[in-house]
């Protein structure tokens, strides 16, 4: 049991109720892969909260490694990074305490100990998923350690909680957990508010065990989301963006009340997990800020951004060989600060997606269209598409391999508008492309097939 304290997820929201179900749909959640805690609240305080990233607090979902502890071969009389001992060979685990008798060692079915069967639900939840030792959360002391280590976490103010490893446990002992949980610390928070908690199970829809089966419990990992959204950019199994014009549940994705939704994450953009070579990331910069600016348009799910850092990267065989390579360290293997240039970009290694400027105007975005409908869509019957949020914003997409020249439907009111894409409005002024709204609501709109960021968004906040 663990959080990766690295590995933390920054949740950014106005109006969290009182319940951990309100939808959170205002607001997108950042994932500040591997970035140091100093650094993350330097983030909240300087950028996002001034960015447009919805905030009143600083929101800290933490990701809870509750499923497993380490792999039964990594030692005998080891420490810990912390300094506690352990012994994995022998089950030990005295600072918690765990022991031998906390794991799933005896309803496991496989030969080998491991998950070697994903269609047998009991190898998926008793067996060790990669050789990590598994915890029996059925027993109350098991219970007893997780729930005291969570709600800690809520004592100190965090928000709520990205769930790893969902699909390796029984629902109805993640459910009694959820149940034992503290309301969130009213220092920070409205008095009853509940921790929102959003779960990964990987569901692509060939296994036996589904997303629905967590949906009663908070919101779940749409992992089909990204999958196809990539499929679609890249204009795979003859798929075009004008395809997009029933996104959501009617291509197979859970109901947008239970999903979070993202593009790429920590582990597929590094071939793990689901998704496969579909996954749009930030080594292919043209395409992805196109599909999460399409994310963050369209009111389908609660949304996450990411935020990685490179690595060099070893193609053998379509597999990348340094796919394990960790965030940019010191020879110790520290991890480094994020310094930033003058300009607001990251250097020294990290990518920092959520500081693009195209990235970071479509949250702004999301966060001013919050419960607008979608409407007045437009397609070429290929891959050029519009669409509106209401009479709140607007949002145009020229994905095919011709100039796009149209004059359409916008929802908004007349005026002139700064392209939130090329610059953004500032003191009045607009530093990139310019749009005129008649008093119909309609405007014209040229993208070349050719430019760089080849889509335009405004809003009622870009308007001169």
């Amino acid at each position: 049991m663990k959080v990766r304290a690295k590995w933390c997820w920054m949740a950014l929201g106005f109006g969290l109720g009182l319940s951990q179900f309100r939808s959170q749909q205002g607001g997108s959640i950042v994932h500040l892969f591997e970035w140091r805690w100093s650094d993350i609240a330097d983030e909240c305080e300087q950028y996002l909260a001034p960015n447009g990233f919805t905030g009143v607090q600083v929101r800290i979902y933490a990701d809870v490694v509750i499923n497993h502890m380490c792999m039964s071969d990594a030692g005998e009389g080891e420490h810990s990074t912390c300094g506690s001992y352990f012994n994995a060979r022998r089950e030990e685990f005295p600072s918690v305490p765990y022991s031998a008798a906390d794991f799933n060692d005896d309803k496991c079915t496989s030969s080998s100990g491991n998950i070697e069967n994903y269609l047998d639900i009991y190898q998926v939840r008793n067996c060790r998923l990669l050789g990590l030792l598994d915890l029996a959360l059925e027993k109350e002391h098991v219970r007893a350690r997780v729930v005291r280590y969570m709600n800690s976490l809520v004592d100190m103010g965090v928000a709520g909680f990205r769930v790893d490893a969902c699909k390796h446990m029984w629902p109805n002992d993640l459910k009694v957990i959820y149940g034992r949980l503290h309301d969130l610390n009213s220092k920070w928070f409205p008095e009853g508010s509940k921790p929102f908690i959003y779960q990964e199970v990987i569901d692509l829809g060939d296994e036996p065990i589904k997303a629905s089966e967590y949906h009663t419990l908070g919101h779940v990992t749409e992992f089909k989301y990204g999958t196809l959204l990539g499929s679609v950019f890249r204009k795979w199994n003859e798929y075009k963006l004008s395809d997009l014009r029933t996104w959501g549940e009617r291509w197979g994705m859970m109901p947008s009340d239970k999903a979070l939704v993202f593009v790429d994450n920590h582990d597929n953009q590094r071939g793990h997990g689901a998704g496969g070579a579909s996954i749009l990331t930030f080594w292919e910069p043209r395409l992805y800020k196109m599909a999460v600016a399409f994310m963050l348009a369209h009111p389908y799910g609660v949304t996450r951004v990411m935020s990685s850092f490179h690595w060099d990267r070893h193609i053998v065989d379509g597999k990348d060989e340094n796919d394990w390579v960790g965030p940019p360290s010191y020879p110790d293997g520290s991890t480094k600060p994020v310094p930033i240039s003058p300009e607001g970009s990251c250097l020294d290694g990290w990518v920092c997606e959520h500081r693009w400027p195209q990235i970071r105007n479509m949250v702004a975005f999301r966060r001013i269209v919050n419960g607008q409908p979608l409407c007045n869509w437009w397609d070429n019957g290929a891959d050029q598409i519009a669409f509106g949020r209401g009479d709140r914003g607007f949002i145009i997409i020229n994905n095919d391999n011709c100039p796009l020249d149209a004059t359409l439907n916008t929802g908004l009111a007349s005026g002139t508008y700064c392209d939130i894409i090329s610059g953004q409005k500032t003191e009045g002024h607009c530093t990139g492309k310019q749009v005129v709204v008649d008093t119909s609501g309609r405007a014209h709109f040229s993208i070349s097939h050719t430019d760089q960021e080849p889509f335009i968004a405004i809003h009622t906040h870009s308007k001169l």
